[in-house]
């Protein structure tokens, strides 16, 4: 059952809430006020039943996941926070000031679980429209970028051990007696791993990997033959992992790199720093002047960057309802001029017959195209794109359309900062003009 949010309202002349005793000015107070949260709660009415317990309001559930997105928090920092900033606080909806915490970490996850890729789809909708005609443009910039998952730097070694420690859990859980746990020879094998690309210890560590890969399919073999069927349903899905990491090679395609993130693949970008990525790809969609995120979403296989485009291009149009009649891309998108009444931009040599206007305005077009690096590049330190940690293909859906969301409101309150102060400013120039001109006019003598 939906849980309602507390009246903002004032009660009384003599009662003072978070309303009357923060800052109206603050750009944190202006967001609050501006981001319609009634559009929220009754588009977000049919994630709930009409019996049972009433659950959180809706109002502190979004708001708790977009502070976290906005501070580059987890769930539980971001609850701990919520308790001493009474900005935050009003912001979610509270009238008076709390001192216990508003939820526990593990709500965030169910809630995130209930609205789904639809529900943050909303989210990120309404932090587009909040900046009105801004992020209207005709023309985007459009770029891909990798969302690496929380998984350490995947080897043979790793993955195999992985697989002996869990089918000895297996066994255990299931009352299973093992022929033999392999802990003490596990443990031999992982010290013959230390200084791996030495000379001298090059064949040890090959010689100690093979062993490990043959325990861990003899500890296999061995739960498939003494699991019931019963108990074999259960572990369907983690024996087929186990199974296939056995069998994979290195030139092999669709690898799993992770037991508890199967779905993860390589991506190389061609980085010096960093050769290979283990996570999912993202699409971003920028507008070209305003620089406002109108469009992201994450790729469920490492695809060729010119394929994301129809579906970045279709979900540009579904949040902010206007087609973009041009997106400027790198040379990464080559292949197509033109999708439905999109035309495609992509740097290439100039032709003879273009003037010097037409030559001018697309230098223009692709220098102002290298503007959606930063963007990523605070989308990943500020807004947690860095790291996903939300599990699944489903959670690097959320993360990224989460992260774009939360890069919007930011840009929001920049803007609203930045219009006070220079109000401010304007303000004070001309109360200090006029008291000096009120000086003048009192210093000087009229005579008739």
């Amino acid at each position: 059952m939906k849980g309602n949010s507390p009246d903002q309202k004032q009660q009384s002349f003599l009662y003072q809430g978070l309303k009357e005793l923060l800052n109206p000015k603050e750009p944190m107070y202006q967001l609050s006020e501006k981001i319609p949260w009634e559009e929220i709660e009754k588009s977000f009415t049919k994630y709930y039943v009409e019996f049972g317990r009433p659950s959180k309001p809706v109002r502190l559930m979004v708001s708790l996941m977009i502070l976290k997105q906005m501070n580059n928090l987890g769930d539980e920092t971001v609850i701990s926070q919520w308790v001493q900033n009474p900005y935050w606080q009003y912001f979610s909806g509270e009238k008076i000031f709390q001192w216990k915490y508003p939820v526990e970490p593990s709500d965030l996850v169910h809630f995130r679980k209930r609205i789904g890729e639809e529900g943050v789809k909303k989210i990120l909708e309404i932090s587009i429209k909040l900046h009105g005609k801004s992020a209207m443009e005709k023309e985007v910039i459009v770029d891909t970028t990798v969302q690496e998952k929380n998984i350490t730097y995947p080897t043979d070694v790793k993955l195999y051990r992985k697989i002996i420690e869990q089918s000895c859990k297996i066994s255990e859980e299931e009352n299973i007696e093992q022929r033999q746990s392999y802990k003490r020879t596990v443990k031999k094998m992982l010290l013959l791993q230390r200084f791996r690309n030495h000379p001298k210890n090059k064949k040890k560590a090959i010689q100690a990997e093979r062993k490990m890969k043959t325990i861990a399919g003899r500890l296999v073999r061995e739960l498939e033959r003494k699991l019931s069927t019963e108990q074999k349903e259960k572990y369907e899905a983690k024996l087929k992992i186990f199974n296939k990491i056995l069998v994979q090679k290195k030139e092999d395609k669709e690898k799993i790199y992770s037991i508890h993130e199967p779905e993860v693949y390589c991506i190389s970008k061609g980085k010096e720093h960093k050769k290979y990525e283990f996570g999912s790809k993202a699409s971003i969609v920028l507008t070209k002047r305003s620089g406002i995120i109108v469009g992201a979403y994450s790729l469920e296989k490492n695809e060729y960057d010119g394929h994301t485009l129809p579906k970045a291009l279709d979900q540009c149009e579904q949040l902010r309802g206007l087609r973009p009649k041009m997106a400027i891309a790198d040379r990464g998108y080559k292949g197509k001029t033109k999708i439905g009444e999109t035309e495609i931009l992509i740097p290439k040599p100039k032709k003879k017959s273009m003037s010097e206007y037409e030559k001018k305005k697309m230098r223009g077009r692709f220098r102002r195209r290298a503007s959606i690096e930063p963007v990523i590049g605070h989308l990943k330190t500020d807004n947690r794109l860095c790291r996903n940690y939300l599990k699944g293909l489903v959670g690097d859906q959320l993360n990224v359309m989460l992260a774009s969301a939360a890069y919007n409101f930011r840009k929001w309150m920049r803007k609203a900062e930045t219009f006070f102060v220079s109000f401010y400013k304007i303000t004070e120039e001309m109360i200090f003009r006029f008291y000096e001109l009120a000086l003048t006019l009192s210093s000087t003598k009229i005579t008739f």
